[in-house]
Parts: structure tokens; C-alpha cells; sequence
């Protein structure tokens, strides 16, 4: 059964949301990894959610890493599918495999023998604390190949209209965690209490489980994946194409990676519990902002395909259903998080005395869920045109202005509220400029296309 959406023909609400609702979905089992983590590590105590937050840190990294051939090739495999040019369509996505591989492996290495400095720099306080950090680091990390191949195959299928497969098979392997996670962690009959390491090991366990679910669904796929050899050289010239593209949203990503550790550091100041408000408020939130980069993804490739058809009209039409959509989302958000934080957040960490950290940490966080909602759609229709470097730019531009804002707003009276208020402030200033941007780069991208479209209907 064809299970690939057909984004260059017919409505397009039906389709993009045929589309963006299994990745929307598919966001949410990822999500669900780390949430399943945090319940039961909650369970363990404070200190132990503070270091599976720190040591989560470098994931985020490695995942940025990724993004230069996720991106990349899902961009581009879209574009070609969209021409109709079915061999460069495969010699793209054989790329972007190869390089997913080749980062992986290096980033696995080097976390691995750097484990103790690398852990050393978010300046935690308890020695169990560091203890747990590293061996979760050095899991998680060091078998980092399943998470970025998984996170390329499913930008290659979403490329091709597909958002069935990565939904199921990552539903699959969230399955697997939910049962590996209390019996690792904790222990039962002849399996011992593992502690942080055993949440390690379920997670990479899962995502192995995930990235083996996908081979066997696609092995036999008649479009890309039948086609592809990995054992034939990259091509240079298809390298520096597929970096132009993905190069830019992957230093966007590593380097909110990079800030957000710095940040953590500073959050350590205020002590361990501290680190695990932002640890697990960061991963509510994230129901919020991995939704909507679910939707992203499927604006990517369905702006993506359109433009490699020459379709302008249709991509202009599916952007502003997608803002649509993410709107009412962000909307939905902020209401909850800030009339329900207490509930939400006790779930999670049961401990009165962090329980009030954590309400502030989502009132204040709330306010900004609209805007992140609609930088992060922006972004997706801006890379699938092939525009990568506008979100990035506004990306990183505000995204370092959180530390010296967090430094100033901290040593006021908000103290560590300053920090969450600096978060939520450049969220919002992201979400508005890079709205402005795409329709200013609309108005002038589309107008030229009419304009050629009437000089050569004079001719």
C-alpha cells in the first residue's frame, strides 16, 4: 500500500494535515522518550533528574550535528521528487546517510573519552550527581548512531510524503521504553536496579529497536531506498550542496545546544533542584514546540516539493494554513501550561519543596508558546525553499542574547526567574522578526515570479 501523500496535487489542508499529523505524532513518541525518563527518574530523586538533564545536553548536540544531512537531504530529496528527477532524488538520500554515519560515529568517540570534562563544565554539586551524569552520557552518547539514523530516515520519508512509517515505528519503540524503563531502572526478580545508567540503556535499547523497525520497512521501498548503495563514494559536488542547506540549520541547532548548556550552568548555581526544574519544565514544554516542529517538518517538504515543481501559488496557499493551525496550537498551549503548571509539573517531580520552582518555571515560559510556535513553522517553509539561512541568523542572533540577559535579570530581584524571563523574551522577538521576514521574502520572491510570468506572456 502507497503510504506517501500526494503534496503536489488536490486541497491542501487535507493534505498537509495528512501529512503533518502522524509527524505531529511522531514528535510526541520522541517526546515521550525523555518524559518517560523523567516520571520515573522523578521517582529516583531530584539529583538524579539534574543528571540525566545535564548529560541530555550533548544529545541535543549530537542531534544538531545530524540536522546538516537531516536537513539537507530531506530538502533536497523533496526538491528532485518535486522536479521528477528520480536519480538525484536517491543520490541525495544515499548522502545523507553516509554522513549521518560518519557524524555519529565521531561524535560517539569523542564523548566517550571526553566524558569527564565534558560533564565537568556544567559544575554539578553532588558526586552522585557526576557519577550518574557521565555513565548517562557515555550510554546515550556513545551509541548516538541510532538516534541521528533514525532522525535522517525520518526527514528522507517525510521527504517523500511518507509520515506513516516513522509514526508507527517510533510508537513501536516507545512501547519497548514504557517497559524497559521501570524494570531497568528499578529492578525486578533475577534483572538488578540499575539506577540512571538502566534509563540509559532503555532509551538507546528503544531507539536500536526503532532504527531496526526501519530497515525492515523500507528495504523493499520502489523510490529511494531499493536504489540505494552506501558503499558508493560521495559525490563532492552533492556534498557541498547538501551542506549549503543543512549546514546553517545545524549550527542554528548546535548552537542552542551550546547556549542552553552555558544557561544550565548557570541555572547549577542556584543549586541541583534548580537544574531539574529546567530539565523536566523544559521537557513539558516540549508537547508545545516538538509538535510544532512536527508541523514544520511537514511544511519543509511540502513547500519543498511544490518548489521543485515550480508550484509558487500552492506554496503560498499551504503557508497560511499552517499558520493557521500552529496558532490555534500555541494558543492551546499557553492556556495550559499557565492555568494547570502545579498538577502538570507534579507529575512529574512529587516534591513540595520544588514544586513551587517549577510552577514559575511554566507560568513565565507560557507566554511565549504562540511565538515558538509560529518561528518554528516559519523555519520549516523557509528550508523548504531551499532558505536556510534567515531562521538561523534570527536563531542564534537571539538565542545568544539569553545570556547576558539571563546575567542582568538574574541578579535583580527576579533572581532565578530572570533566567526563564530571558527564555521566554527572545522567544517571542524570535517568533515576531522571523514572521515579518518570510512575508517581506515572500512579497519579493513571488512578485518576481509574476513579473516573469507577464514579460514572457508579452513576448
Amino acid at each position: 500500500m502507497n503510504r506517501n501523500v500526494n503534496l503536489l496535487e488536490g486541497k491542501i489542508f487535507p493534505a498537509l494535515t495528512s501529512l503533518a499529523l502522524p509527524i505531529m505524532l511522531t514528535a510526541l513518541v520522541q517526546m515521550a522518550y525523555s518524559l518517560t525518563d523523567m516520571i520515573w527518574i522523578g521517582r529516583l530523586s531530584a539529583g538524579a533528574v539534574a543528571a540525566v538533564g545535564a548529560s541530555s545536553m550533548f544529545g541535543w548536540l549530537s542531534r544538531g550535528m545530524g540536522i546538516v544531512a537531516s536537513m539537507g537531504g530531506q530538502v533536497l530529496v523533496a526538491q528532485k521528487l518535486g522536479a521528477g528527477d528520480q536519480k538525484e532524488a536517491v543520490s541525495f538520500a544515499r548522502l545523507a546517510i553516509q554522513m549521518g554515519v560518519f557524524f555519529s560515529v565521531l561524535f560517539g568517540f569523542f564523548t566517550v573519552f571526553f566524558n569527564r570534562p565534558l560533564i565537568g563544565f556544567f559544575r554539578l554539586n553532588a558526586a552522585s550527581v557526576v557519577a550518574d551524569a557521565r555513565i548517562y552520557l557515555i550510554i546515550t552518547c556513545g551509541l548516538v548512531i541510532f538516534s541521528v539514523l533514525n532522525q535522517i530516515l525520518t526527514g528522507l520519508l517525510t521527504a517523500m510524503g511518507n509520515s506513516r512509517t516513522p509514526f508507527l515505528v517510533n510508537a513501536a519503540g516507545m512501547t519497548l521504553n514504557i517497559l524497559l524503563d521501570p524494570l531497568l531502572i528499578f529492578g525486578a526478580g533475577p534483572v538488578p536496579a540499575m539506577g540512571v545508567s538502566g534509563a540509559a540503556v532503555a532509551t538507546v535499547g528503544s531507539q536500536a529497536f526503532v532504527f531496526l523497525l526501519f530497515v525492515l520497512s523500507i528495504r523493499r521501498e520502489p523510490v529511494i531506498f531499493s536504489k540505494i548503495s552506501l558503499l558508493r563514494k560521495p559525490d563532492s559536488h552533492r556534498i557541498r550542496v547538501l551542506v549549503r542547506i543543512g549546514l546553517p540549520s545545524a549550527l542554528q541547532n548546535m548552537a542552542f545546544s551550546a547556549i542552553s548548556m552555558y544557561i544550565a550552568r548557570m541555572i547549577a548555581g542556584w543549586g541541583d533542584a534548580a537544574v531539574a526544574v529546567q530539565k523536566v519544565g523544559s521537557q513539558i514544554e516540549s508537547i508545545s514546540w516538538m509538535t510544532a516542529d512536527g508541523f514544520s517538518a511537514a511544511v519543509n517538504a511540502f513547500v519543498a516539493q511544490n518548489f521543485g515543481s515550480g508550484n509558487r501559488s500552492r506554496i503560498r496557499q499551504g503557508y497560511r494554513i499552517s499558520m493557521a493551525v500552529v496558532t490555534v496550537w500555541g494558543i492551546f498551549c499557553t492556556l495550559v501550561l499557565f492555568l494547570l503548571p502545579g498538577p502538570i509539573f507534579q507529575f512529574f517531580i512529587p516534591d513540595a519543596t520544588v514544586l513551587p520552582m517549577g510552577i514559575q518555571y511554566l507560568k513565565i515560559l507560557s507566554l511565549s508558546q504562540l511565538f515558538m510556535c509560529v518561528e518554528i513553522t516559519t523555519a520549516g517553509a523557509f528550508s523548504g525553499l531551499g532558505k536556510t539561512l534567515p531562521p538561523s541568523l534570527v536563531g542564534i542572533l537571539f538565542t545568544s542574547a539569553r545570556i547576558p540577559a539571563a546575567t542582568v535579570l538574574m541578579s535583580t530581584s527576579l533572581g532565578l526567574n530572570g533566567i526563564w524571563w530571558s527564555i521566554t523574551v527572545s522567544s517571542i522577538l524570535k517568533g515576531v522578526l522571523l514572521f515579518l521576514w518570510f512575508l517581506l521574502f515572500e512579497r519579493s520572491f513571488f512578485g518576481s515570479e509574476r513579473q516573469k510570468r507577464t514579460l514572457r506572456s508579452c513576448r
